[in-house]
């Protein structure tokens, strides 16, 4: 099962490490299922990019990022090149160990689980 390495731009949360993550999860529901805050608009169906965060390694363990994903990403709070939405960061591999870091998230008006 894989691994998810949770650090967070507001440095006042400590980094969260979730083992046994099975695959054809995505990296939101993953956050859903432990309790980290990560905001979510539309459900998790790619239409706006408030579960937006910055996958630092690990993102070739990850379906590939699709052009209308792209797209949402463009109009996030400081995309970077390793942006992706959480919602779209669907496990792939059993064996991944993936780190993922999430936006500060006082900054984006959003639904928290």
């Amino acid at each position: 099962m894989a691994t998810i390495k949770f650090t967070f731009e507001d440095k006042t949360i400590a980094p969260v490490t979730v083992n046994d993550v099975p695959t054809d999860m995505s990296i939101l529901e993953v956050t859903e299922e432990h309790d980290i805050h990560l905001n979510h608009n539309c459900g998790g169906v790619c239409a706006c990019s408030t579960c937006h965060v910055y996958v630092n390694s690990g993102d070739d363990f990850l379906e590939e990022i699709t052009d209308k994903e792209e797209d949402f990403v463009d109009r996030a709070i400081n995309p970077r090149l390793e942006s992706r939405l959480g919602c779209q960061c669907v496990i792939l591999d059993k064996n991944a160990v993936i780190e993922v870091e999430i936006p500060d998230q006082k900054r984006i008006i959003g639904h928290e689980h």
